[in-house]
């Protein structure tokens, strides 16, 4: 089995003998049932894949889609001009980048089809080599943008250029509508989806098909086609892992499915991970090294956000798909990327409950958060959870608990938000890294932090106050009975009370009871 890892081809991908999970049937529809599309979908998910598709069959290039779907549909295979703008590989944090991009692809179209507007701005420039494009070939055009919002992206914390940006863009997109007559199709990609009164705002026709039930499918790989297409391939990871087909399949799906694009729809698991966690035979975190979301986690700290909301989060539709309220609130933005993802729906009041989708983002984002809320360095915090990890394993109570109390010890360290907030922020960080190797169960309420932590010899219970003592934390522990479901266990109980200062910003005193 070829994978095609980082190709974005579909010619490479069908003339090379690539595995392709056929998706035409999919693509003719749309391309068949509207004119103008939007589509977002986190990163590494075949978005430009999806492009290349089109631009394949709108060049009519019949021969790459020979025994797909497509083809029993499809009788013309017409030839049009296609205009594929590609924003994703260029970094725009040079103002002049995005128009050098712009022009770079200009100067393409205009040597294939012919301009007398060269010295013009960008949109005059796309506007003509249209109408050139048209006229020479007597076929309507194409425009087929991959990843539209890169450049914004990467100058969110930039507002002048991102101000700049959106302008050149909003300018630019906007020739879409205007040239109509000239258009035969049109389709937008990208991971998130700016509102249509910034840069959409002069193409408010496109049909965004993002949480559009019929095309979840779309991009990303589902249970059925892995089952279908992938089976031995499976097989023959779980032999190199030592284990069942079933376990395999189950630790998959754990690993790497989860996102939902729709409320009530189907899992759809990550292409890039799926795919190179079954060339490699080896569960990684593929995605997640993929890429930093250093910007998202600045955003969670200025915003004060609460990360122990992260698991059940609650958001409206309309907040939900627009990135632009982030400076008031991360989740959109983390929603879009694909950090997060629908974990349910209320219909009465429609709100949409988030989560994480898997055990690959969760455990990568986890883990990346660490430098951010501790005084650990990115490259300590593994080390620093498989030390503590081991010691609750050992019942080595008094060094996990010094361990703990280590992270807030620098008076150095600069805090985001009350003292309250960032004593629960850096307790979930690490007590959710260490609940990928225990079983552990976590309570929140009224600013109170409880944990139970079981290892195979020991249970921890662990209770966190704020500002009072240890020895009420230890009694609150035997007046609500926190043992009493684990009276019949064989496992040895530690009860741990701790007590964190707000006004030192450290864990000042803790006892410990058997």
């Amino acid at each position: 089995m070829k994978y095609p890892l980082g190709i974005q081809s579909f010619e490479k991908i069908r003339n090379d003998g690539y595995l392709y999970m056929d998706k035409t049937a999919m693509v003719y529809n749309i391309v068949k049932g509207g004119t103008y599309y939007f589509l977002s979908r986190p990163r590494r998910f075949g978005k430009s894949l999806l492009i290349s598709t089109l631009e394949a069959y709108f060049k009519g290039r019949k021969e790459l889609f020979k025994g797909l779907a497509i083809e029993q549909s499809e009788q013309e295979w017409n030839v049009y001009p296609v205009f594929h703008l590609d924003l994703n590989a260029r970094n725009y944090s040079d103002k002049d980048a995005l128009l050098a991009e712009l022009n770079k692809h200009l100067e393409i179209w205009e040597a294939e089809y012919g301009s007398e507007y060269k010295d013009r701005a960008p949109e005059e420039r796309f506007q003509h080599v249209i109408v050139k494009a048209y006229k020479k070939t007597g076929k309507k055009v194409v425009i087929l943008v991959d990843e539209y919002d890169k450049p914004l992206l990467q100058v969110l914390d930039n507002k002048p250029l991102s101000e700049e940006y959106h302008k050149i863009l909003k300018a630019f997109y906007g020739v879409e509508k205007t040239m109509d007559a000239y258009i035969q199709f049109g389709f937008f990609t990208g991971v998130t989806k700016f509102s249509k009164v910034s840069v959409f705002s002069d193409l408010n026709n496109l049909t965004d098909i993002t949480m559009d039930r019929r095309y979840v499918e779309l991009c990303g790989i589902t249970e059925k086609e892995i089952r279908t297409s992938l089976d031995s391939q499976i097989g023959e990871m779980a032999e190199a892992n030592d284990m069942s087909k079933d376990e395999c399949y189950e630790r998959l799906k754990k690993t790497y499915d989860g996102y939902h694009f729709e409320a009530d729809t189907i899992g759809i698991y990550n292409p890039y991970s799926l795919l190179n966690a079954l060339s490699s035979k080896a569960f990684k975190d593929y995605w997640f090294e993929t890429g930093t979301p250093s910007y998202l986690i600045e955003q969670l700290k200025k915003t004060n956000y609460p990360l122990t909301n992260l698991g059940n989060e609650e958001i409206t539709a309309n907040v939900l798909g627009n990135i632009e309220t982030i400076d008031q609130s991360p989740i959109p933005m983390l929603y879009q990327s694909g950090y997060l993802t629908l974990r349910g729906y209320d219909k009465e009041f429609e709100m949409y409950r988030l989560g994480f989708p898997n055990l690959e983002v969760e455990r990568g984002f986890t883990r990346f958060l660490i430098p951010y809320y501790t005084k650990l360095k990115s490259d300590q915090g593994q080390l620093f959870v498989a030390n503590f990890v081991k010691e609750l394993r050992a019942g080595k109570v008094e060094a996990f608990m010094k361990r703990l109390k280590s992270l807030f010890a620098d008076g150095d360290y600069q805090v985001m938000g009350d003292a309250e907030l960032y004593f629960q922020n850096v307790v979930w960080v690490i007590f959710k890294m260490i609940g990928f190797y225990t079983e552990l169960e976590r309570h929140t309420s009224d600013g109170r932090i409880d944990m139970i932590v079981k290892t195979s010899d020991y249970i921890y219970i662990i209770e966190f106050k704020l500002d009072k003592t240890a020895d009420e934390a230890l009694q609150q522990i035997e007046d609500k009975q926190y043992a009493k479901p684990f009276e019949h266990d064989c496992r040895h109980i530690y009860k741990i009370g701790t007590n964190f200062s707000t006004k030192t910003r450290r864990i000042d005193d803790w006892k410990i009871a058997e």
